[in-house]
C-alpha cells in the first residue's frame, strides 16, 4: 500500500524590513533545496497589514476621509513586501511558496497562520530593539515564542565587527 507523505508547514514571517528579508534568506538558504522538492517542508510567507486606524493611531473627526487612503496605502505596501518575497524566494531557486496578507497585528496574524496552516515551524527575523523599546512596542518575536503552537525559529542578523 502507497502512502502519501504530506510536508510540513514552515512559515516565514515578512515585513518591509532587512530583518526579515534576510530571516527569508537564511531560511531558504538553510532549510530548501533549489529547483528541487527534497524538502520536508511546504514554505508559507505571511505578512501582517496593520489596520488603518493603527497604523495611524486616530480617531474622531476627519477621521473617515484619511482611513480609505492609509488603507490603500497599506494594500500598496503588502503587495510590494510579498512582491519582494517572492522575487527572493525565486531567486533561490524556491518557486512552491504560499504568499499571504493577515490583517491585524503581527502578533496576532502570525500565531493564527501558524494554526491555520498547522505550522510545525516560524521563522522570524529579529530588528534588534534594546529593553525600553521593546517594553514599549512589545517584540512581536518573544510573543510569538511564547504563543505559536509550533517551534519558532528566530533569525538574527550578524553583527558587523569594526
Amino acid at each position: 500500500m502507497a502512502t502519501t507523505t504530506e510536508k510540513q508547514v514552515m512559515i516565514v514571517a515578512i515585513d518591509d524590513s532587512e530583518h526579515s528579508y534576510y530571516a527569508l534568506e537564511w531560511t531558504l538558504e538553510h532549510f530548501f533545496t533549489p529547483f528541487g522538492s527534497n524538502s520536508p517542508f511546504q514554505l508559507v510567507v505571511v505578512h501582517a497589514k496593520p489596520s488603518p486606524t493603527a497604523a495611524v493611531g486616530i480617531a474622531g473627526p476627519g477621521a473617515a476621509e484619511i482611513l480609505p487612503l492609509v488603507d490603500a496605502d497599506l494594500k500598496r505596501i503588502a503587495a510590494r513586501v510579498l512582491e519582494k518575497a517572492k522575487q527572493i524566494c525565486i531567486s533561490k531557486g524556491v518557486n512552491d511558496v504560499i504568499l499571504e496578507v493577515g490583517d491585524g497585528d503581527a502578533r496576532n496574524v502570525l500565531c493564527e497562520a501558524v494554526e491555520k496552516h498547522n505550522a510545525s515551524i516560524l521563522a522570524l527575523g529579529n530588528h534588534g530593539y534594546g529593553a525600553i523599546k521593546r517594553a514599549v512596542l512589545g517584540s512581536v518575536s518573544d510573543y510569538c515564542a511564547h504563543h505559536a503552537h509550533c517551534s519558532v525559529m528566530i533569525v538574527k542578523r550578524p553583527k558587523i565587527k569594526h
